[in-house]
């Protein structure tokens, strides 16, 4: 019995056994149930997309495809432009299915992208710029040449394409899974070195895409990657022969194959064909169109073309296993490696005798370096380049190699045709011929016979928008990737009289508002600084003004006069300065502010912005008349300890270039080169510069310098006594060296390395020192004259807070009067940025340059923000715009812009009002002897512009710029770009008011 029991039991084993065989050995061949199951967990995974921000949905955490494509970085891409006033309005909501895949670890299952990159649409949904990575691609299976099929699956995945069973797992293959477990047990016990790995080319796809690194770091992952491939083979049913056919597809389209310097990482056949062997992916694909027949060509020419396009191919097939090794190396293992395969292919019949032999000779060159490539056309990518600044700035993303390859559709503003047509002008008018048929050579002007190839043009429109002002058109001519609109400070001449005009305007506004509401009586007790010219004015207006509304005041304001004579000279920022008219018949004259303004006259306005510092010095609550008056107000000291150390850091600044680059020998030999040598001078200047000199060191410097030392011991103590205890400013004074020039070089023999940062935080004390005779009450006349310079410093201060409300770009301004005709620089974007102020009756509307941005479309991933506007800030009563916009229309019906009168017209043949402001900036670098006499003289760029907006919807700048050296050879002014835009307007606003612009 006990016998029986035993045969029993090792029968049913054996009988379990060999089912569980059959089983096996049936779902391996058949795929039956793994189809089933697979298809079952994937069916229900998937995802849909609404309206509003997704409470379910999950971003991928690691995996060089979804950083790449930026799915990882998604979250913190949304919580940075939240924090930009956009909002998410539609994203992915995920199946609970796909939701809890994701949670055990898998990769999501979806339809994934073979190409992807940044894409920029203009404001009808045309593209301004279209990124795909990688850029050669198979869109089928059909295009794919079946020689490399062939190929690629006999490399990698044999099985692959198996006719049966159809319902074929293309994540395993048992035979090679098989293999590889057997071989990772022997290795895990001793009993081998190596292991070959058991992917398939869907599992590999897996890895290269979504594994951390894209690498298998260990069997989990390995598992992960085996059953992320199977959910994503059965997703549409349980055949897989699509699937699989498009597997060939992705890995072509994909494989990773090593990076190089200029292009960056390299995926795909069709891109590596390209960047290491330079050939051209479609002749590539031509040639072996028909190199799988099994008659040769007759042509031995075009069998050695394709014995080449195809060992190159499979080379790279090959490469994948370690690129970096075969593709950055010298080449020769992979071609050892490539005969091989060429070999064993014709031996398995997948490649003709004749095909073998033609390749086998032929040697590998890999290229050194990229294909020659086209220079990029800067102009007509300007804006797409502003575009992708201001984008990388929105996102976060520095890099624009990083940026293009987000999979990130982008909405701007731009009009694309009609920025084509104005970077298409622009460009052209380097030849002589279309800057002649544009009207550009003339009076003020470009002579005739001149080169217009160096100048730069720029041209910037916004069109008004019901929240934003939308930018349509930025370009200029500069075949650089610099953008002039943005990039530089530049003197822009006249153009900052709009700012001035305004920011006297908003004073008088200022000034009503305060007063307007005053009994006569209560008007009259108001006292004015007689230094404060702007408020006298104002209280006198009102107490005679029958109407105290503000618009009447202004339009009195304008009418206020100024002498145009340039005899006068300014003391301003610092020193004495005299200007001039650029219409010398304007000198007798004395106008008002319109005509000054209408006729662009600087003295008017050196004048105007007189009266706008002395207003902030003098004026409101300022109590600079009695600080300047009474000696013993305890605040002029405060003032003098400012001015000291700010004077005093400039002298260190101006010190330290001079002696920074110098040993401490080559140090004392300059600073000792223009002192007529004395032992009192030079006993003050070794006490400075080595303050622990003893009386051995003193005589051997007096001997060194005079040729002999004291006469006596006691000569020797007194010049120690005298000089060693003397103050940093007397030592100076007896050296007749500046203090601070004499301590900085004491301080860098110190301290050889220090930078002017450290030298400015060690010489606080001595600053101070340095000026203490300033601050003794005798000396006030010097003292007010530097307090003065202090008040002027803060007058230009808020002057500066004025023009920066209204997007004035830089961080200071230069404190002087000269700033009213364009010495502070400025940019034409900022103008515009003014213009739309002016435009929109003083509300400060958001730019719109970038709109919707849709992350990850199709994906499980997608999401979609849009900008919320903020709401207008209110930067400027509506009655000075107002004011300001009637004489901006004064400046073209009879000013400086006079040609542009009636220069455009609408559909319907009536003149568009047409109004703006003229500069013409000429930035020198003088070289000043004795007395202020100019020794030298180098013009540096030249530069005009017009600041202009067109009837009630558009507004921007036109601007003609020339660098050194050829800035000395041009005369033009702002007749120049005002000629640009009545040649460029006509041609420009049909396209920019045909319908279907969207945006707002």
């Amino acid at each position: 019995m006990t016998w029986f029991k035993k045969l029993f039991w090792i029968g049913a084993g054996l009988a379990a056994a060999g089912t569980l065989a059959l089983f096996v050995r049936d779902e391996l061949r058949t795929s039956r149930l793994q189809s089933a199951l697979w298809h079952d967990l994937a069916s229900d995974a998937h995802y849909s997309v609404e309206t509003g921000a997704s409470d379910a949905i999950r971003f991928p955490q690691t995996g060089p495809f979804d950083e790449r494509l930026g799915y990882r970085q998604l979250p913190d891409f949304i919580e940075r432009l939240q924090g930009q006033g956009y909002a998410v309005t539609r994203q992915a909501r995920m199946s609970p299915r796909l939701l809890e895949l994701q949670d055990y670890g898998l990769f999501a299952p979806y339809r994934e992208k073979n190409q992807a990159g940044l894409i920029l649409r203009d404001c009808r949904n045309d593209a301004l710029l279209h990124m795909q990575v990688p850029r050669r691609v198979y869109q089928r299976f059909e295009d794919v040449p079946p020689l490399l099929v062939n190929a690629l699956l006999f490399v990698e995945d044999r099985h692959l394409l198996d006719a049966q069973p159809p319902q074929r797992n293309p994540a395993i293959d048992p035979e090679r899974f098989a293999k590889a477990a057997l071989e990772q047990a022997q290795r895990a016990i001793g009993l081998g070195r190596t292991a070959t790995g058991g992917s398939t080319l869907a599992t590999q796809i897996e890895k290269y895409r979504h594994s951390p690194q894209g690498r298998t770091g260990s069997v989990r992952e390995k598992l992960r990657q085996m059953a992320s491939a199977s959910l994503r083979a059965y997703q549409d049913g349980g055949d897989t022969q699509a699937r699989r056919h498009q597997i060939v597809v992705d890995y072509l389209d994909t494989v990773p194959l090593a990076g190089r310097a200029g292009t960056g990482e390299v995926h795909g056949l069709g891109d590596g064909l390209w960047v290491w062997y330079g050939r051209d992916f479609d002749e590539i694909n031509r040639l072996l169109a028909g190199g799988a027949e099994e008659e040769a060509p007759a042509d031995e020419a075009l069998l050695l073309r394709q014995a080449e396009a195809f060992k190159q191919a499979l080379s790279l097939m090959i490469a994948q296993r370690r690129p970096s090794q075969h593709l950055l190396g010298d080449g020769a293992g992979l071609a050892r490696l490539t005969d091989s395969y060429l070999r064993l292919m014709s031996e398995a019949g997948l490649i003709t005798p004749a095909l073998r032999d033609a390749a086998l000779p032929l040697p590998l060159h890999l290229q050194p370096g990229l294909p020659p490539q086209p220079r990029p056309d800067f102009v007509q990518r300007k804006a797409a380049t502003a575009l992708r600044t201001h984008l990388s700035a929105l996102l976060g993303v520095p890099r624009a190699y990083d940026l293009e390859r987000l999979d990130l559709d982008a909405d701007t503003s731009l009009d694309r045709v009609a920025q084509a047509t104005a970077a298409r002008v622009l460009a052209s008018l380097r030849t002589p011929a279309a800057a002649r048929a544009a009207g550009l050579i003339g009076p003020h002007m470009l002579d005739p016979g001149a080169d217009p190839a160096p100048l730069t043009y720029s041209f910037t429109l916004f069109e008004r928008g019901a929240q934003a002002n939308l930018l349509r058109i930025q370009a200029d001519s500069m075949d650089q990737p610099f953008d002039v609109n943005q990039g530089a400070r530049l003197d822009l001449g006249s153009t900052a009289k709009l700012r001035t005009l305004v920011s006297y305007l908003e004073i008088v506004a200022v000034l009503h508002a305060r007063w307007s509401g005053l009994s006569p009586a209560e008007l009259s007790a108001q006292t004015p600084s007689p230094r404060d010219p702007l408020g006298m004015w104002a209280r006198q207006y009102l107490l005679r003004a029958k109407d105290r509304s503000l618009a009447p005041m202004l339009e009195a304001a304008m009418e206020r006069k100024y002498s145009a004579n340039p005899g006068e000279a300014f003391f301003t920022g610092g020193g004495l300065h005299q200007f001039e008219n650029f219409e010398r018949s304007r000198n007798p004259s004395s106008m008002t502010v319109r005509e000054g303004f209408k006729h662009s006259v600087n003295l008017v306005f050196i004048r105007l912005m007189r009266d706008l510092v002395r207003h902030h010095m003098f004026g409101g609550a300022s109590d600079a008349e009695r600080l300047l008056k009474d000696p013993t107000d305890a605040r002029r000291r405060e003032l003098l300890a400012r001015f000291a150390d700010r004077e005093g850091a400039a002298f260190l600044a101006r010190f330290h270039r001079k002696y920074q680059h110098l040993s401490s020998a080559q140090a004392e030999t300059l600073l000792l080169r223009d002192l007529k040598p004395t032992a009192p001078r030079l006993a003050s200047v070794l006490f400075t510069i080595d303050p622990e000199a003893s009386d051995a060191g003193l005589d051997k410097f007096l001997a060194r310098q005079l040729g002999h030392g004291p006469r006596s011991a006691g000569e020797l103590r007194a010049l120690r006594t005298t000089y060693a205890g003397l103050s940093l400013a007397d030592r100076g004074y007896v050296a007749r060296v500046h203090p601070l020039e004499l301590w900085l070089v004491g301080f860098l023999r110190r301290h050889p390395d220090a930078t002017l940062a450290e030298a400015v935080s060690a010489s606080e004390k001595e600053r101070q020192d340095t000026y203490a005779w300033l601050f003794k009450t005798r000396n006030k006349s010097a003292q007010d004259r530097r307090l003065r310079e202090l008040l002027e410093l803060d007058a230009f201060a808020q002057i500066h807070r004025s023009w920066q409300r209204q997007g004035y770009p830089f961080a200071s301004l230069t404190p002087s009067y000269a700033s009213a005709i364009g010495a502070s620089g400025d940019r034409p974007a900022a103008l515009a940025e003014l213009m739309g102020i002016i435009v929109n009756d003083g509300l400060r509307l958001p730019t719109q340059r970038v709109g919707a941005l849709h992350f990850a479309r199709d994906t499980p991933y997608e999401t979609r923000l849009e900008p919320r506007h903020a709401s207008p800030v209110q930067v400027l009563p509506a009655e000075v715009t107002a004011t300001v916009r009637r004489a901006l229309f004064e400046v073209v019906d009879g000013g400086t812009a006079r040609r542009l009168k009636g220069a455009l017209v609408d559909a319907n043949g009536r003149a568009i009002g047409i109004g703006g402001k003229t500069g013409t900036g000429d930035h020198r670098y003088e070289r000043t002897g004795q007395g202020g006499r100019v020794i030298s003289e180098r013009k540096i760029d030249r530069s005009a512009t017009f600041v202009f907006m067109l009837g009630e919807r558009y507004f921007g700048t036109v601007m003609v710029y020339v660098h050194e050296p050829h800035a000395a050879r041009y005369r033009f002014t702002s007749a120049l770009p005002t000629q640009l835009l009545k040649s460029l307007g006509p041609q420009l606003l049909p396209v920019l008011q045909r319908d279907g612009c969207g945006g707002d």
